[in-house]
Parts: structure tokens; sequence; C-alpha cells
């Protein structure tokens, strides 16, 4: 069919328990390893999951702070960084080589990701952590970030993400979550801020206006509220406006 494809991925495996339902509408998930959230069950499940409904697998690594779901910045040693990072990781190729499939891609979770995208020195100690996925793996990231200018640079092959369900302010942040109507809940808002996204290159800000924004790769929450009647409305939709979502 002509038109356009994109991936949509989706943060799993944090706890919320929707996966089968959640995983057949989207084309890559991030699954949660074990610094914010998730376990060597909850990584099985979903790593079945995805193995069953054809969807990419990606690690999610975050900084080891269960207690705030990895959504607030941590104080931490480079060396313990790398090293909680690399052990989240490869807890996950351990549970997907079982399952026979291979890692995709990387993509930092919560507060870490917020931060590699504007700390030098936080993005060269991440980037020393998966240095062995160089060749291997997709690093999914913020246009125009730190860490993907830098993770380019290097070598690394990468996929600028843009969030389906969150408001941008003007530079490209996001909205924080501590203010009002910094998650997009409703499923006919989420889908003209995404097909504005694919077709026009463009986010309209939460202050209304528009700002540049490159992506090939869309991120819903799935612990976003009304996540699975969002992706439901989405699959609907957006084959509408020639759109589709990559298998």
């Amino acid at each position: 069919m002509e038109g356009i494809y994109i991936d949509i991925n989706c943060d799993v495996g944090e706890g919320v328990g929707n996966e089968t339902e959640l995983l057949p509408l989207i084309s890559s998930c991030n699954i949660a390893c074990g610094g914010h959230a998730g376990d060597e069950e909850s990584m099985t499940q979903v790593a079945k999951l995805a193995k069953q409904f054809k969807v990419h697998i990606g690690a999610h690594p975050s900084y080891p702070d269960k207690e705030n779901f990895g959504r607030a910045s941590m104080d931490i040693e480079s060396d313990d960084l790398v090293s909680s990072i690399e052990t989240q990781i490869h807890r996950l190729e351990n549970i997907i080589a079982n399952e026979q499939v291979s890692l995709h891609h990387i993509k930092p979770h919560g507060a870490l990701y917020n931060d590699l995208a504007k700390n030098e020195a936080l993005a060269e100690i991440f980037l020393k952590a998966i240095a062995s996925y160089r060749e291997t793996i997709i690093l999914y990231c913020p246009p125009s970030s730190v860490i993907a200018q830098k993770a380019i640079k290097q070598g690394f092959k990468v996929k600028f993400e843009a969030f389906a369900d969150r408001s941008y302010n003007e530079d490209l942040s996001l909205v924080s979550r501590k203010l009002p109507n910094a998650v997009l809940n409703e499923p006919q808002l989420v889908l003209d801020h995404l097909v504005n996204m694919v077709y026009r290159n463009k986010v309209v800000t939460i202050n209304g206006k528009e700002s540049p924004i490159e992506a090939q790769t869309y991120c819903l929450h799935g612990d976003t509220p009304n996540a699975l009647q969002i992706l439901m409305y989405l699959s609907q939709e957006l084959p509408k406006k020639r759109i589709y979502i990559q298998k």
C-alpha cells in the first residue's frame, strides 16, 4: 500500500499488565529491565509476547531507582551508572536469547532519557556503557539532542524519537509531568499530534506555537491512561490518512 510507514514504540514491562493487548498494535517495545521496573518474570512474559506478535525488542534501562520509577535525576558515580546500565541490558539479553530473538534497540527511560538529551558528560558515560552494541543495535533518542549528536559521531545507528502522548516545549523538551496537560490522554488529540509530526515534521507546543521536529519512531507510553484505547483508535484512524504501522 502506498503511504507512510512508521514505527510506533511503547514502554512496557513496567507493572501495568496491559502488554497482551498493546503489543499487537505496535511495532517496537521498550522492556523495563530492572532499573526503574521489571524483573525476570515480567521481561520473560513481554519477550514471549513480542516474539508472538513480531514486535522489535528494545532494552529500556534507567537510573537504578525503583522508588521514583526512574523519573528523578540521580547523582551517581559514573562507574556505578555504567555497571548498572550494562547489568540491566545483559539481564534482558539473556532472557530474550532463551526466546531466540535478538535485541533491536536501546532506549533510556525517564529522567535518564531527559538528562542524556542535554548533559554531555552523562551522554559520554551512557555511550561507554553501551559501546559493545554499537554495531548491532539502534539507539532511540530525541532529535537534536546531545546524546544523538555524540552517538552519531561515534558510529551508532540512531532513530530520532518523538512522543505521541506528550506535550512539548518550544525547545523540544518535554513538558514536566508535574504540569497540567503534560500527557495527552484523548485519542483524537494524540492522533492530531502524531499526524502533524508525520506529515509536516512539526509539533504544536504547549504554548500553541509550532516547532520543527524530525522523527523516525513515535512513542506511546504503556502507562499512559487510556493507552489501549488510544492505540486502538490510532490503528483505525491512521490508515485513513495513509499512515501505517510498520510490522
